[in-house]
């Protein structure tokens, strides 16, 4: 009988020690992905930190503007067109298209470059890297390299090309052509670079065409259909309320489309707020040209040129120096733009960390990061 108590108690003893042990691996996982997770996101933890702590200090809650909801519903519906386009893989499609015939090195630069402008930076080379790194190419580190800043540059151009244009074009409300006038010296620079920097190292890349037919989703159309019909009320042509059709289409047609970047959205929203803080604090402008590309241009090395635009625009009119400052910022290290991390852990996934690569990376961005402030200086008459 005490034999049986003794056992039974061992047992009971033994069992909640097991559950003690499972509630703290789980525990231990939960903390592993969440930091994790703040590392993947930090930009948004920091804005969501700024964002409160100003607010604790000021004894305020931020002021937001019509304006700045049209922004983040107009990068919502964004974000949701581009993902369908790349569930109906439209994009590798048409990258695809460009492997037969020489040059291919170039013609995939000049790829990034050019569709850049219409599905973001970011997008253009979560698409063209890993097609990249599909061929047997030599020298892939640098190949890739150049498709960052195709990507960063190309995508300057246009109003949606990226985030941070995106919102400088509705915090300001330019025009398009405006937009392009300002912001079209950097482009072309950049475009010219890149191809000069292609044709004195053409001769490192080797490569071998690959096999694998890309095919089209089924409901290609109606996402080529949504982006066509999303683009004049992006670009402010027609009533804003018409943003609800594409919204529509996918809550019948296909809601996967709506797994986007919110991290994203949740970082736009909270430095809003914590910019609108800031300005009731500080109480100052910028206004010299010179000084708004500047700080701009060195603030997006530290904190990415998305953090850059939001957090200037409160603090100057200047909309076109800030322009020019966080399309050139965008350059330079890994943090400049997103962009940037984005290519460079597409490259680790696919080929290993190498230390060389990653200098590689830092040597060109820098490159192309000087030039951009000459090119700056040189066209100063654009953005006084």
């Amino acid at each position: 009988m005490i034999d049986r108590i003794l056992g039974d108690k061992l047992g009971s003893s033994k069992k909640t020690g097991e559950s003690n042990l499972r509630w703290k691996k789980r525990l231990i996982n939960i903390g592993k992905r969440g930091v994790a997770l703040v590392g993947e996101e930090w930009i948004f933890f920091l804005s969501l930190f700024g964002l409160i702590l100003s607010s604790l200090i000021l004894h305020r809650i931020p002021k937001y503007t019509l304006n700045d909801f049209k922004i983040l519903i107009t990068l919502t519906i964004f974000l949701i067109i581009v993902k369908s386009l790349e569930r109906e893989k439209i994009p590798p499609y048409l990258a695809s298209k460009i492997e037969k015939g020489s040059y291919v090195p170039l013609k995939l630069l000049l790829f990034t470059f050019f569709i850049s402008m219409f599905i973001t930076n970011d997008v253009a080379l979560m698409v063209v890297v890993p097609f990249t790194l599909s061929f047997n190419v030599s020298h892939a580190g640098l190949l890739v390299a150049l498709e960052a800043m195709a990507a960063n540059g190309g995508s300057a151009l246009s109003p949606f090309g990226n985030p941070q244009n995106l919102f400088i074009y509705y915090h300001y409300k330019t025009s398009v052509l405006a937009f392009i006038k300002t912001i079209f010296p950097f482009w072309i620079t950049s475009l010219l670079f890149l191809i000069l920097l292609f044709f004195l190292k053409r001769n490192l890349f080797k490569i071998s065409a690959r096999s694998e037919p890309v095919s089209l989703g089924k409901n290609w159309k109606g996402s080529v259909l949504m982006f066509l019909l999303f683009l004049p009320v992006a670009l402010k042509a027609v009533p804003f309320y018409l943003c609800i059709v594409p919204l529509i289409y996918y809550l019948i047609k296909d809601r996967e489309s709506f797994k986007i970047d919110y991290f994203l959205i949740g970082t736009f929203f909270a430095f809003f707020g914590f910019t609108d803080n800031l300005a009731y604090a500080l109480n100052f402008s910028i206004t010299e040209p010179s000084k708004v590309f500047l700080y701009s241009a060195g603030a997006s090395q530290v904190i990415s040129n998305v953090p850059a635009a939001l957090l200037f625009a409160d603090f100057t009119d200047n909309w076109k120096a800030l322009l020019w400052g966080t399309s050139v910022g965008g350059y330079g290290n890994l943090i400049g733009s997103l962009a940037n991390l984005i290519a460079y852990k597409l490259y680790v996934n696919h080929r290993g960390n190498n230390w060389k690569v990653l200098l590689l990376f830092h040597v060109i961005g820098y490159a192309f990061f000087f030039l951009g402030i000459a090119s700056f200086f040189y066209f100063y008459n654009f953005v006084k």
